[in-house]
């Protein structure tokens, strides 16, 4: 992080007061962010669960309508 001090002339107290005044403010708004959410996984997607469609009957290309969705 840098700073620039565009005008006047502070004294490296007053530096540092204004340092320690952003830096607390951006660990305080560093601490108050989001906990990110667990990242989720294909085998906790509830849509596989879902019903799915009867299997087609037997037949000669049987395995191809298994395969394709309609």
């Amino acid at each position: 992080m840098n700073i620039k001090v565009l005008r006047g002339n502070p004294t490296p107290e007053e530096l540092a007061a204004a340092l320690a005044v952003v830096r607390a403010r951006a660990a305080a708004e560093a601490a108050a962010a989001p906990v990110p959410a667990p990242p989720t996984h294909a085998w906790t997607d509830r849509a596989r669960n879902a019903p799915r469609r009867p299997l087609p009957s037997p037949g000669p290309a049987a395995w191809h309508r298994t395969y394709w969705p309609s």
